[in-house]
């Protein structure tokens, strides 16, 4: 049975997306620790993160950078965070976060009401910034 991101990816959930390649997507979280709050999905079904092949971990790694440089550009944090956590999902994905502080990576703080309105205004926004910095992988 295929993943909840799998599905996301295969156009049978929504997502919002910002980012597609041959090898992964980057899509909104749903449920944002801070706005901007992007997933770096690989499209193989790995269920931990330690079994990717090497180039494909290095893959999602650069993603995530260029996802981070966008996400710095359009949010202005302090930092972007990154994490791997893999317990919500059996399906290895990256958290690009925008941080002021380490408590703004505690998924006890995530917002499980978030505004579909709040979610698009973001996703259009990393999309701008990633235009912006040349990604051509960026959607419109």
């Amino acid at each position: 049975m295929p993943t909840l991101f799998t599905r996301i990816i295969n156009g049978e959930l929504p997502g919002r997306f910002v980012w597609r390649d041959t090898r992964c997507v980057a899509f909104l979280s749903i449920h944002p620790l801070r706005p901007g709050h992007t997933l770096i999905v690989s499209r193989d079904e790995v269920d931990h993160w330690i079994d990717l092949e090497p180039d494909l971990a290095a893959h999602l790694i650069k993603v995530a950078q260029a996802v981070g440089m966008g996400v710095q550009r359009a949010f202005k944090p302090t930092k972007v965070g990154l994490m791997i956590a893999g317990l919500e999902v059996p399906h290895v994905h990256l958290h690009v976060v925008p941080i002021d502080g380490v408590n703004d990576l505690d998924f006890s703080n995530q917002d499980v009401n978030a505004k579909p309105a709040d979610l698009d205004h973001a996703a259009e926004a990393l999309r701008a910034s990633l235009h912006a910095l040349g990604f051509k992988e960026a959607l419109a």
